[in-house]
């Protein structure tokens, strides 16, 4: 393990870096002209106190706390390993919470996850985190949907100034004085009878309505 690794995993030095880059979020968010498009559901359903499953690619993490726009907390699924814990820092200065879904014995837990669903509560997961394959639904979220009935709603992010870190996501970061758009996206019901064998089709629903609503947001650059 390299030196910086091994600095970067002190809860002090992430607690350092996550106020750095909270502060630079927040310089991105003050500076930018920021458009948020088709959030009208979610606005009902925050109003109604329903829950939902935010989904969005986890290369778009830097700025989903500014299209949060709900008093409710957005419980963010996240790993228990280091970069998780320095996503909870960054997190907890927005109206976010990082929600661990290992167990102690480092099996995946959906326990609480279900916990917070059936509280009317509201998830945010990243289908293609922590690791990847990029822009790749795994099958964790939509066997969430199917067992909790809680809709999932697709969410996209475009800036037109930015660049992208070469990890295995290509994490988009943004600069201030930027032009941004979110682009939420319609909810996706999937029946609590969903075979395994059909859970394969709704994860390129999934897939497909994510990257729509990012390529609207691109579009929307323009107009």
């Amino acid at each position: 393990m390299s030196f910086k690794k091994k600095i970067f995993k002190y809860s002090l030095v992430q607690r350092f870096l996550a106020y750095i880059g909270y502060l630079y979020i927040l310089i991105v968010c003050l500076t930018s002209r920021i458009n948020i498009k088709n959030n009208m559901l979610a606005k009902k359903m925050w109003h109604e106190k329903k829950p939902f499953i935010l989904a969005f690619w986890h290369s778009q993490l830097m700025m989903v706390g500014y299209a949060w726009k709900s008093k409710s907390v957005l419980n963010m699924l996240a790993s228990s390993h280091s970069d998780g814990r320095f996503g909870a820092y960054i997190a907890g200065h927005f109206n976010l919470k990082n929600v661990s879904i290992m167990a102690k014995n480092k099996s995946p837990s959906l326990r609480k996850v279900f916990k917070i669903l059936n509280d009317g509560n509201y998830i945010g997961i990243t289908p293609d985190g922590p690791r990847g394959p990029n822009r790749k639904v795994s099958e964790g979220i939509i066997k969430i949907a199917i067992h909790s009935q809680v809709p999932i709603i697709p969410l996209g992010f475009a800036s037109n100034k930015n660049f992208e870190l070469k990890s295995w996501d290509s994490f988009l970061i943004t600069y201030p004085f930027a032009k941004c758009n979110f682009v939420w996206g319609e909810p996706i019901n999937i029946p609590s009878s969903t075979k395994d064998s059909e859970i394969e089709k709704y994860k390129i629903i999934l897939e497909e309505k994510i990257n729509f609503c990012i390529s609207s947001a691109k579009s929307e650059l323009n107009a």
